[in-house]
Order: structure tokens, then sequence, then C-alpha cells
């Protein structure tokens, strides 16, 4: 398995882990009042920076791994590797425009900022979700 490989495997097992992590922390600090009441800022960075830590922590513990087993080939790429980092990249894009238009929406009927910070946050959690989901299908059946 290349890099990028691990890479898009590690993307699909933090990024639901802290899209739940988010909600519940959101659900918890909201103890049953308005969602919109939540300090929804210092949370959402949190989950963020987390999720890049662990995502990078995946990632290396996986190459580590990797390295072990097959020295030699732990981090070749070639231009398969590029190829589909680019088609995954177009799917995420897809999906960020479709968040930055639902976030166009709520500034049109005046929704309360957390409702649009949420949404797009949700747009950029589903997005490279969505994208890993592409790359891993890519690298298992090919591109066609």
């Amino acid at each position: 398995m290349v890099f990028e490989e691990r890479n898009a495997w590690a993307g699909l097992i933090v990024s639901p882990i802290v899209m739940v992590a988010y909600v519940v922390l959101v659900l918890q600090n909201a103890g049953g009042g308005p969602l919109t009441d939540v300090d929804w800022f210092p949370l959402m960075l949190w989950v963020i920076g987390g999720g890049i830590v662990a995502t990078i922590v995946v990632s290396i513990g996986w190459g580590l791994i990797a390295g072990i087993r097959d020295p030699d080939g732990v981090g070749r790429s070639d231009i398969r590797d590029r190829d589909i980092s680019r088609m995954g990249g177009r799917v995420e894009q897809g999906f960020v425009v479709i968040a930055g238009l639902g976030v166009i929406a709520l500034c049109a009927v005046g929704a309360d900022v957390f409702w649009i910070a949420n949404t797009m946050f949700a747009g950029f959690a589903v997005s490279a979700f969505i994208g890993c989901i592409a790359r891993v299908i890519a690298y298992r059946r090919g591109l066609v």
C-alpha cells in the first residue's frame, strides 16, 4: 500500500470519529437547551486540530509498520497516485460547493451563525470523507 493510499485510509478512520465527537460535544454543552447558545467556536477549533493530529498520527504509525514490512516501497509514488489524488480532489470540491451553497442559502434566510458555521464544517468533513472513499475505491478498482 502506497503512502497516499494509507493517508486516504487514515482519513476514512479519523473523519467519522471527529464528526461524532464534535456532535456529542455540542449536544453535551447544550445540555438540553438551544444549540445556538453553545459556545461552538472553541469546540470546533479543538476538534479540527485534534482531527488533523489524529490523522497525522495514524498515518505515521501506519507508515512505520509498512516500513518494517517493505522498507523499499514506503515512500514510493507514481503518476497513478497523482491522478488518483486529483480525482479525489475533484470529488471533494463538489461537496464543498454543495456546502457553500447551503451556507449561502442560510445567510439569505438570516439563520444564526451557529447553523451557518456548522453547515460549512459538516460540508468540509463530508467532503474529506467522500474524497477519501473515492481515492480508496480508485486504488482498489483503478481509474476508469
